[in-house]
């Protein structure tokens, strides 16, 4: 019944847009100002573009009073997402049915995806919004110009990036499980360099990661301290230096698995994340050929240990330690209004070293190892008429195991500007190397393995109303996945496995008056396991939602006061129970968050937050424990 409701509700919003369309003046009339830079690597205005991509603006993650960029993007339509447990605790998402490694995770430039995980995923357990300034999702294969990792498609974390006069900021906030936050940032520039700085630090004692609805009642807390620095120098007129680094330590306690018995007070979890980037830009020719090179460095190192318990008699250590370089030439060439093109050559080497020790199990050593790719792509963007616009692009790589791989992507989009109507499609293949455990683990590992390989397409419309101020979209997507990594019955790593998802993503964005924000999204999806050898063939892909939708408002009724409601719905989801082996369903949820924050002289804000409003109960893992009913409150103060 609640997902009948909310679902009316979606339909109910965009009947009543549509019936605006008489209202709506030419997109001719007025300048638009929306620009991002993932979908081709170079400053393009979102009409112009045939991509299906998303944008978490400033003004969107300071409203919403976020402390974690998971939940900022949860959200988010044709994403799903999934923890175990509380803060801390293993996060990932899935763009459009893919696997959690299938999505390439980007902050400002650097790859951050582990190198020394099985998988390649990136955990947004302990990444907060400190200093976020924006994130782009952009769905579909992106290997083209993005490489591996990215078949479901990219997200892009951007950081703040310092300008005018300095701007200092100090925050905290408390609430719900013993929770303390408090950051600290600064931001701004003199002569010829821009900074930005930012501190934060996070202690909570949290609540069970193993569900407690099985009688597990030991708390799991979390704590960490990050930082996040950029500096700008622009040496001459046609010259930048930028310079990045992050840092992050983080320590939590965590379960042994869902369900009865799973408490484990001894099991704790150690992490070291760091992240560097020098990056060049250089324009000549008066803007004809703009040049960047960049050298980035990320580092991951993992630690997990427990001792033996009642209902849990081994023990076990182990240690990860993964390491990627990357150095990128990018070029991009302005012929004329109609025609530019981004040719870019990188190369990426990749380390990790894995320990695993237990008290009942043999060692698990993957010894130092290493591989590198090298890849060159081509993009060239067309602009007909005004009206017409298009990229076809090609890109080789060339692993040093494997050998090359070959990707392509087409995306045009055509509008009528006298309607305000976009009509769009892309077709594109993408790729995922082999990780250095499946290649190189002695034990699991398999030099022989090729990528992972997608190929998908969608097409879809986008209306703009009301000089821009209402936009609605819808965009049906087809991937099919091959050559996916699964294991043998010597639990050597193959490439057996097969997936196919498809779907519709409608959004509906209304931004009537300044003080008011609306924003709906629905997406239903279909995702199937194809794999022949599989006893899950024709089932559902695990915890992928058929239908998931949101909704959320953003209004300032009074002067320097402001409210942010947001509502998500989460259909049925297929998962295991691990402790039987056997499929069940979890049942549908919707939470109901809200944020309120008021002003004192533009130097003070007040704020709170409740999360999980109506104290639902859910799962977005078999057998792991969600916050219930929630409450912070804080104080920021700005100079």
């Amino acid at each position: 019944m609640k997902s009948i409701k909310f679902c009316f509700l979606l339909e109910l919003l965009f009947f009543l847009s549509a019936n605006l369309l008489s209202q709506t003046d030419s997109l001719k009339t007025y300048q638009l100002t929306d620009v991002v830079v993932t979908a081709t690597k170079t400053k393009t205005p979102l009409i112009e573009l045939a991509s299906s991509i998303s944008v978490i603006d400033s003004e969107e993650i300071a409203a919403s009073k976020k402390t974690s960029l998971f939940d900022l993007l949860k959200n988010q339509y044709g994403l799903s997402f999934t923890q175990q447990g509380g803060q801390g605790m293993l996060a990932n998402v899935f763009l459009r049915g893919g696997e959690a490694g299938h999505s390439l995770i980007l902050i400002d430039g650097v790859e951050v995806n582990m190198t020394s995980d099985p998988d390649n995923v990136f955990d947004f357990s302990y990444l907060s919004t400190n200093n976020i300034n924006r994130i782009e999702v952009l769905r579909g294969p992106q290997s083209v110009l993005y490489g591996s990792n990215a078949l479901g498609g990219v997200i892009n974390i951007i950081t703040q990036t310092g300008s005018g006069k300095p701007k200092f900021s100090l925050m905290t906030e408390g609430g719900s499980y013993n929770t303390y936050r408090a950051a600290a940032g600064v931001n701004g520039s003199f002569d010829l360099i821009g900074y930005s700085l930012s501190l934060g630090r996070i202690k909570t004692d949290g609540f069970s990661s193993a569900s407690e609805k099985f009688g597990n009642t030991e708390k799991d807390g979390h704590s960490s301290f990050d930082v996040s620095s950029k500096i700008s120098l622009n040496i001459l007129k046609n010259f930048s230096l930028n310079l990045f680094y992050r840092f992050t330590d983080a320590e939590s306690d965590n379960d042994q698995f869902g369900g009865m018995f799973g408490d484990d007070p001894s099991y704790i979890f150690d992490l070291q994340e760091s992240s560097y980037k020098a990056e060049a830009d250089l324009e000549l020719f008066e803007g004809f050929w703009k040049q960047t090179a960049d050298v980035t460095f990320f580092r991951n190192i993992r630690k997990y240990s427990f001792d033996s318990t009642l209902f849990n008699p081994s023990s076990s250590r182990s240690f990860y330690d993964g390491r990627k370089l990357k150095f990128e030439w990018q070029n991009y060439l302005n012929f004329s209004k109609s025609y530019s093109a981004v040719l870019g050559v990188e190369s990426e080497n990749e380390e990790a070293i894995t320990e695993y020790y237990s008290s009942i199990f043999p060692p698990s050593i993957l010894p130092f190892s290493e591989a590198r790719t090298t890849g060159i792509y081509l993009q060239n963007q067309f602009n007909s008429g005004n009206n017409f616009f298009t990229s076809i692009s090609g890109r080789f790589d060339k692993h040093e195991l494997f050998g090359w791989a070959f990707t392509y992507r087409i995306a045009p989009a055509y509008v009528l500007w006298e309607t305000g109507t976009k009509l769009k499609a892309t077709f594109g293949t993408g790729f995922r190397t082999p990780s250095l455990f499946n290649l190189f683990h002695p034990m699991y590992g398999n030099k022989e393995l090729n990528p992972e390989k997608s190929i998908g397409w969608d097409a879809g419309v986008e209306q703009y109303l009301l000089n821009h101020k209402m936009i609605i979209g819808a965009t049906y997507f087809n991937n099919f996945f091959k050559d996916l990594f699964g294991y043998d019955l010597n639990f050597r790593t193959t490439n057996t496995d097969k997936a196919r998802t498809y779907g519709i993503e409608t959004f509906l964005n209304i931004n009537p008056f300044d003080e008011l924000t609306i924003k709906a999204n629905y997406t239903f999806m279909h995702t199937e396991d194809k794999s022949d050898n599989s006893a899950d063939k024709g089932k559902q892909l695990l915890r992928r939602p058929k239908h998931k939708a949101g909704l959320s408002f953003n209004y300032s009724f009074i002067e320097n006061t402001n409210t942010d409601l947001e509502i998500i719905y989460i259909g049925k989801r297929d998962d295991i129970n691990f402790s039987l082996f056997e499929r069940l369903k979890l049942k549908d949820y919707t939470l109901v968050n809200l944020a309120l924050s008021y002003k004192l002289l533009n130097l003070v804000e007040i704020f709170g937050r409740v999360e999980n409003l109506f104290d639902a109960e859910y799962e977005e893992v078999f057998g792991y424990g969600t916050a219930g009913l929630s409450g912070y409150a804080g104080i920021k103060l700005t100079l």
